[in-house]
């Protein structure tokens, strides 16, 4: 079942919630590095970074694919946050304008 894609505002940005969640989810659903990696458009080598804490944040659009190849709600894994050169303000729960 996939996922409807959701239209971000731009400068907003997806912030990972928790490494270790994302690790378990991988683990629990036999995904390597190289495969999330496919299924989320980037390189393995982000996924490790995301995975070990050296990078927080991703686009929208890998975090959507992240988490439908895991199965989760995009909730689970990222909230949104913005860049601070944009000057808006995106809250976790609030829609945002398409």
């Amino acid at each position: 079942m996939a996922a409807r894609k959701r239209r971000w505002p731009q400068g907003v940005w997806m912030q990972l919630t928790s490494p270790q969640t994302l690790k378990a989810l991988m683990e629990q659903r036999s995904f390597s590095y190289d495969r999330l990696a496919r299924y989320a458009g980037c390189s393995k080598s982000f996924i490790s970074h995301l995975v070990k804490a050296r990078k927080k944040s991703c686009t929208p659009r890998i975090a959507e694919n992240i988490a439908e190849a895991l199965e989760v709600p995009l909730e689970i894994l990222f909230v949104p946050s913005i860049s601070a050169d944009s000057g808006r303000i995106i809250k976790p729960n609030s829609r945002s304008a398409a």
